[in-house]
């Protein structure tokens, strides 16, 4: 991470680099900044994407914490593997 410096225009804007605004995927149509002013006088830049709204569902809290579920059971072999549609039924059957 390095320091950049941007000029803050007379009606106040910031033009982030072309890079950086690459980087962060801040080039997509709709993308925002969510600024954060800290009591400490740091003010943090957030990039925000926004998500097509049937796709909001898998951002939900609730989702992303099943998703991180099921990551830590494939990192732990807790899966089981079948070969096709049948063998798969049967395992449920079973």
């Amino acid at each position: 991470m390095s320091d950049t410096f941007l000029t803050v225009q007379s009606r106040g804007t910031v033009a982030l680099p072309p890079q950086v605004r690459h980087r962060l995927s801040l080039d997509l149509p709709g993308a925002q900044v969510r600024m954060v002013e800290r009591p400490d006088r740091v003010i943090e830049l957030h990039p925000v994407i926004p998500v097509p709204s049937d796709q909001a569902w898998f951002w939900t809290e609730r989702w992303q914490r099943m998703e991180r579920e099921a990551d830590a059971d494939i990192a732990a072999g807790r899966v089981v593997v079948t070969e096709g549609p049948d063998a798969f039924f049967a395992d449920l059957d079973s």
